[in-house]
C-alpha cells in the first residue's frame, strides 16, 4: 500500500457548460485533469476525486491567474 502525505494546496479550477448543457471541469495546473457531469452538485464531487488521482501522479504546475479576455461576433 502506498502511503501519500496530506499536503494543502490552492489550485484553479474552470469551470465551463458546453452545447450540449454538461459542465466541465478542469484543473490547468495538473496534466489531464477534468472532468465532466450534468450539474454542478455531480461535478463538485467528481472534479475533488480527479484532483486527488492527479496529486498522486504528479505535482501541480505553479500558475498565476492573470485576466479573462473575450469576444463575442
Amino acid at each position: 500500500m502506498k502511503k501519500i502525505k496530506a499536503r494543502q494546496c490552492n489550485l484553479t479550477i474552470l469551470i465551463e457548460q458546453d452545447e450540449d448543457g454538461y459542465y466541465v471541469a478542469t484543473v490547468p495546473a495538473l496534466k489531464s485533469c477534468y472532468t465532466q457531469a450534468k450539474t454542478l452538485k455531480e461535478l463538485y464531487p467528481r472534479i475533488e476525486e480527479v484532483i486527488k488521482l492527479c496529486l498522486e501522479e504528479e505535482e501541480p504546475v505553479p500558475m498565476k491567474f492573470s485576466n479573462i479576455k473575450g469576444r463575442c461576433a
